[in-house]
């Protein structure tokens, strides 16, 4: 390829005096991982690929569902059931054959997250729950890698850097410093929970791969130590800066051995595992009494279940729908991973105060492969 091709598609930002050839060549010779490929990871990849990040990484275990798509437009209706990281690389790569795709089609945790990080220059982090969000901040800051940080609900979205050191900011904050402790289990209400507006992601996503662009190409001033919070209703933004604090009265690991060790479910929620079952109590469970089996994941989702009985309520109308349920029978809750299913459980044990349930351990996934039958 010739110098001129090299350029062509990047011609309209390189014309920019700001930035010119040279930043370009630094985004062709850059590493990206997004963490999450939903809402904010959906925008983030998109705009990442177009500009030319030369090496983008995917991680994400999850699978397109029909609620994603009035927020997640990297799908189509076509792609329910398959799974977020491989489809969204298949289409960037359509994007901008030019580049390096890297679909990691799994969780990301303490096992795996040094090895992932360390191979990238900088993180965006997109995940939509605390436990990987303590998680990825952990692992940036004792890798000493800059983290792009996103949280949208409602009408209302976050962006900010972490751990990053400017000559305006002398000092590198990370999320901890933000919320040094975990909120409450449930004080805060997730996007399936109290919903979002399907443009927010974009906005907040979009921001999250500029900040990106501009750490990488050092134009600019990157949110570092800063967060920009953006409300749609009344088109307002406010930022405010955050500072590094002396977490001294604060558990977290400060290097490899002590990140290996670290749980961070139950971190973030120290009855985390307590209402979980496992596929072996599982199957002995129902082979001995009547339950309540419920999937809570959304019409579509694949695999499907014929082994035994059980009712189908997504968890996009649970809270409604659960109220014809009757308590009488211990409840087993799963989904495809586990994680929908230990939110309905609380919802359950909210509403039936009484009442006995688990979430099948792993989900339905894990089921299929470690079960007997």
């Amino acid at each position: 390829m010739s110098a001129q091709d090299k350029y062509a598609r990047y011609q309209r930002q390189i014309q920019l005096k700001e930035f010119g050839k040279g930043a370009q060549d630094k985004l062709l010779n850059a590493k990206v991982l997004v963490i999450g490929a939903g809402g904010l990871g959906c925008p983030a990849l998109q705009y990442l690929a177009a500009a030319g990040i030369g090496r983008i990484g995917i991680v994400d275990f999850d699978r397109v569902e029909l609620s994603n798509l009035h927020r997640q437009i990297l799908y189509t209706i076509d792609d329910i059931g398959l799974f977020k990281a491989e489809i969204a690389a298949k289409k960037l790569r359509l994007l901008n054959p030019e580049i390096s795709i890297d679909a990691y089609q799994y969780a990301i945790n303490t096992n795996n997250a040094l090895e992932l990080i360390s191979n990238y220059d900088l993180v965006i982090d997109g995940s939509d729950n605390f436990p990987t969000r303590y998680l990825v901040n952990d692992a940036c800051v004792i890798l000493n890698k800059p983290m792009v940080y996103g949280a949208v609900v409602r009408f209302e979205g976050q962006v900010g850097v972490f751990n990053l050191e400017t000559k305006d900011t002398k000092q590198k904050a990370n999320y901890r410093d933000l919320f040094p402790l975990p909120p409450d289990s449930g004080s805060i209400p997730s996007c399936n929970e109290a919903g979002v507006l399907g443009v927010i992601p974009g906005i907040i996503g979009t921001m999250q791969a500029t900040e990106a662009i501009k750490i990488i190409t050092r134009i600019g001033n990157p949110l570092s130590n800063k967060i920009v919070s953006y409300n749609a209703l009344n088109n307002s933004f406010y930022d405010f800066e955050i500072r590094p604090a002396m977490l001294t009265k604060v558990e977290f690991p400060k290097n490899k051995p002590e990140f290996l060790a670290f749980d961070y479910a139950l971190h973030c929620d120290p009855s985390a595992g307590r209402h979980q079952i496992s596929v072996l109590d599982f199957n002995a469970l129902r082979s001995r009494e009547p339950l309540n089996i419920i999937d809570v994941r959304e019409y579509g989702e694949i695999p499907g279940v014929h082994e035994f009985e059980h009712v189908k309520i997504p968890f996009s109308i649970f809270k409604e729908e659960m109220k014809r349920l009757t308590p009488e029978r211990t409840f087993i809750v799963f989904c495809t991973s586990g994680k929908r299913s230990a939110q309905a459980v609380q919802i359950l044990k909210n509403t039936f105060a009484t009442c006995t349930a688990y979430s099948l351990e792993g989900g339905i996934e894990n089921w299929k492969k470690n079960s007997d039958l």
